[in-house]
């Protein structure tokens, strides 16, 4: 019989593990203080900005929000970040993505301080990562890691499967859980005998970005599976990457959508916020 890995419990543990060192920091004078800038009043976008002032709120984290019009011209952007950049009592910089069309997504995510990256998308925090160096995780795979060990998953010579090459989470996560130890292979839409693949993995994590495409073919006896994708079906309910109800009972333990992985990334935000540069 399968387990669920109960995202929102997990997730809960960290922030009340955040609180408490964000009031004990505010104790010997520091106080943490994340700004968040979006430009445009994308639906989705607003409803993560919100969460985020939620838990910067919850956790004791003072928050500035600078909510921009579409129209906001690059230059204008890029010296809103200039001036955080220079500011003592901001610790954290977060630029909601998407950007509107006009703005160039890497000048900005390039502009912002590599200290204060909270986001962990900075080349600085990127290439740190890959060689081991102290630096900002990228939120989502950070979760998912956290997910794992908190869940008592022995992620160490485990094969490990990442379904997913994005920048912000496939190539990321295939270097977090080498980090741990795993041996790690990393599978994309030019994968031949993709299914052979993937019915490998001891820990299967899938951020590809199209509902329910893995289904229990996929997926080998035992095995762990973790859900990274978040979509709306025909329904208009949330569902992931992976078929739930046919790959479930295959799994030993699976995350589920909603509450797996999606509660965790804005845990691992407020993480990064109160603890600075990870080692």
């Amino acid at each position: 019989m399968y387990q669920i890995i109960d995202g929102k419990k997990i997730s809960q543990e960290i922030k009340d593990e955040m609180r408490e060192k964000a009031a004990a920091l505010k104790e010997q004078g520091t106080e943490r203080c994340l700004a968040v800038i979006q430009v445009g009043a994308d639906p989705a976008s607003s409803v993560y900005v919100r969460n985020k002032k939620k838990a910067c709120e919850y956790v004791g984290i003072r928050s500035l929000s600078y909510e921009l019009p579409e129209e906001t011209r690059e230059e204008e952007l890029l010296g809103i970040i200039g001036e955080l950049n220079g500011r003592e009592d901001v610790n954290g910089i977060l630029v909601q993505l998407p950007l509107p069309a006009h703005i160039n997504e890497d000048r900005v995510l390039l502009s912002i301080a590599p200290e204060k990256d909270v986001d962990g998308f900075h080349p600085v925090s990127v290439g740190n990562l890959s060689i081991g160096r102290p630096g900002f995780l990228s939120c989502t795979p950070a979760g998912v890691i956290q997910l794992l060990k908190r869940s008592g998953i022995s992620i160490e010579g485990k094969e490990c499967v990442v379904l997913g090459r994005s920048n912000i989470v496939g190539k990321p996560m295939a270097m977090l859980l080498l980090r741990e130890n795993g041996t790690v292979t990393v599978c994309h839409s030019r994968t031949k005998n993709l299914k052979e693949v993937t019915k490998r993995a001891d820990i299967l994590v899938v951020a590809v970005g199209r509902p329910k495409m893995v289904d229990e073919s996929y997926v080998k006896d035992g095995a762990v599976v973790v859900d990274v994708g978040i979509h709306r079906n025909e329904e208009n309910k949330l569902c992931g990457d992976v078929d739930f109800d046919s790959v479930a009972p295959k799994t030993s333990y699976i995350t589920p959508v909603p509450g797996g992985v999606g509660p965790m990334t804005i845990a691992m935000l407020m993480a990064n916020c109160v603890e600075g540069l990870s080692d």
